[in-house]
């Protein structure tokens, strides 16, 4: 998700050479994390099963989803591979209508269920990028398969994936004002409150560039327009509050900053913020996004840098343990 997202907000900025390079990482960093999902599965099967039905561990499968939608836009973008675009909508919306109704029916249907602080997280919104990354792909394939109306189940994703956040958000907003935060549970994948609401608003751009070609969305042209902003200053309000959290987190309150994979949440959610900025100004045409966009590209960039190294310098620690064992 992360690496794929920074990839396509380099190559909407010019970056060729550093988008071209991030899409071929992350065909393999696919190809590796199917294959020990896959694993995983098969020799954890218990625990894989366990996960589903737990109100943190369930939503982090919802990655899959969006990772695979992602990947499958980057290879629209960058090889104009259709093919495997479309292999890749197939895997993702077959595997969106199985997390959502599997996870959401399971955590409904538990006997027992955690109180509300240990129970939810900014995890939960990766339901809202699952959704809303099924729909940018679908947009992306809509003018190749014109046959299928995939702009009009986009434009019905994106909605949905709107009243989810919603949803979502209101218990994520009340855990934070009405109940106690620590440290300990300020985890990285609140950042994705402000995520979730980056990539409905690319999109809610991708529905009004595609505006032209249907005859449904001229007609809901002003209304694409206006929730799409909306989305995109709702994601923006977010950015002081984060950023205020992160400063007491770690500084004030001295939490450690070390590496943890949860941290490739914070730069999804930057590279997300990049892309989605750049095309409201290509919607819009104000010329202050363009700024906007490329400070926070390189922001998400050097976020990316430096959580990539710190999982390298991790596995590389991890495969020294094990040899000298």
């Amino acid at each position: 998700m992360a690496t794929g997202i920074v990839s396509t907000a380099a190559h909407a900025l010019g970056f060729v050479r550093i988008a071209s390079a991030l899409f071929q990482l992350n065909i393999a960093a696919y190809v590796l994390l199917c294959v020990l999902y896959a694993w995983r599965v098969i020799r954890y099967w218990r625990r894989a099963v366990a996960d589903l039905f737990d109100h943190l561990a369930s939503f982090g499968y919802f990655t899959f989803v969006a990772a695979t939608c992602i990947l499958g836009a980057q290879f629209i973008i960058f090889s104009d591979n259709e093919r495997i675009a479309m292999v890749l909508w197939w895997v993702g919306l077959f595997s969106w209508i199985f997390f959502t109704y599997v996870i959401f029916a399971g955590l409904s249907l538990k006997r027992t269920k955690p109180a509300l602080e240990g129970g939810i997280g900014g995890a939960w919104l990766l339901a809202v990028v699952a959704t809303q990354s099924v729909a940018l792909l679908s947009l992306h394939l809509a003018s190749r398969f014109a046959e299928w109306p995939l702009n009009f189940f986009a434009l019905a994703l994106w909605l949905w994936g709107g009243m989810l956040y919603i949803w979502i958000i209101a218990l994520i907003f009340y855990r934070y004002t009405f109940l106690r935060l620590t440290p300990e549970n300020l985890l990285p994948p609140y950042w994705i409150n402000m995520g979730a609401m980056a990539i409905a608003t690319l999109v809610g751009a991708a529905l009004i560039v595609s505006a032209p070609n249907s005859d449904l969305f001229q007609s809901l042209l002003p209304f694409l327009k206006g929730i799409t902003l909306f989305y995109w200053a709702a994601g923006t309000w977010w950015l002081p509050l984060l950023l205020i959290l992160g400063v007491w987190r770690h500084l004030w309150r001295r939490y450690p900053l070390s590496y943890d994979p949860l941290y490739w949440s914070v730069v999804f959610p930057l590279g997300m913020y990049a892309a989605c900025t750049h095309a409201l100004r290509s919607v819009f045409g104000i010329t202050l996004l363009s700024r906007i966009a490329m400070a926070f590209f390189y922001v998400a960039l050097l976020a990316w840098m430096i959580v990539f190294i710190g999982a390298l310098r991790r596995m590389a620690l991890v495969l020294v343990r094990r040899l000298g064992r």
